[in-house]
């Protein structure tokens, strides 16, 4: 079993921000896939199946900063394993059109991510960052993430969404090193 965990917070007025990009790719995906989210373990999740192996995908609606108590029903109902699993977060760190795939690591000062690893216990799960780029002069970062994507970064966001559900699709696959490789060093252009 694998489970790919989309953050951002619930509601309408959060829906088009920064923060939500994991909650963006994880309804571009179940749209594609024909899925329809249900509400359990602190969210909204829904399953499919590649192959023989159950894949869960998860929308906390507990908000960002408790994320972790969502994440860890499911991992604790299912007994997944932290390395199946992946979660897909915005990441101030990337500029916009940069997406990066990694193994394990620490929260980087995401709350999300905080959240999940103190639930957890362990900093041993896969994270798909995608680039929403640093907060301008007059913005403080609550503020950034919290906005929503100017008019002219929609489309690069479109493409950035695009490639991360290529590399979800092949991290499903079990080829998470071959996505890291292919999509890491990648950037769209403005």
């Amino acid at each position: 079993m694998r489970a790919v965990i989309g953050l951002g917070n619930p509601g309408v007025k959060y829906s088009e921000t920064k923060h939500n990009a994991g909650f963006m790719l994880l309804d571009r995906i179940a749209a594609q896939e024909g899925l329809s989210f249900r509400n359990d373990f602190r969210g909204k999740v829904v399953e499919m199946r590649n192959k023989d192996e159950r894949i869960f995908f998860l929308k906390p609606i507990t908000y960002m900063n408790l994320s972790g108590l969502a994440v860890g029903e499911l991992i604790s109902y299912y007994k997944i394993n932290t390395q199946n699993i992946l979660v897909v977060h915005d990441d101030m760190d990337l500029p916009l059109g940069r997406i990066r795939l990694r193994a394990k690591g620490s929260a980087g000062g995401h709350n999300g991510l905080k959240s999940i690893i103190s639930e957890l216990g362990s900093q041993d799960f896969w994270r798909l960052k995608i680039g929403v780029g640093r907060p301008k002069t007059e913005f403080d970062v609550v503020n950034h993430v919290l906005s929503t994507f100017p008019k002219e970064e929609k489309a690069v966001l479109d493409g950035t969404l695009d490639r991360a559900q290529r590399a979800v699709g092949l991290w499903i696959e079990g080829r998470g090193d071959e996505a890291m490789n292919l999509f890491n060093q990648e950037k769209q252009s403005l």
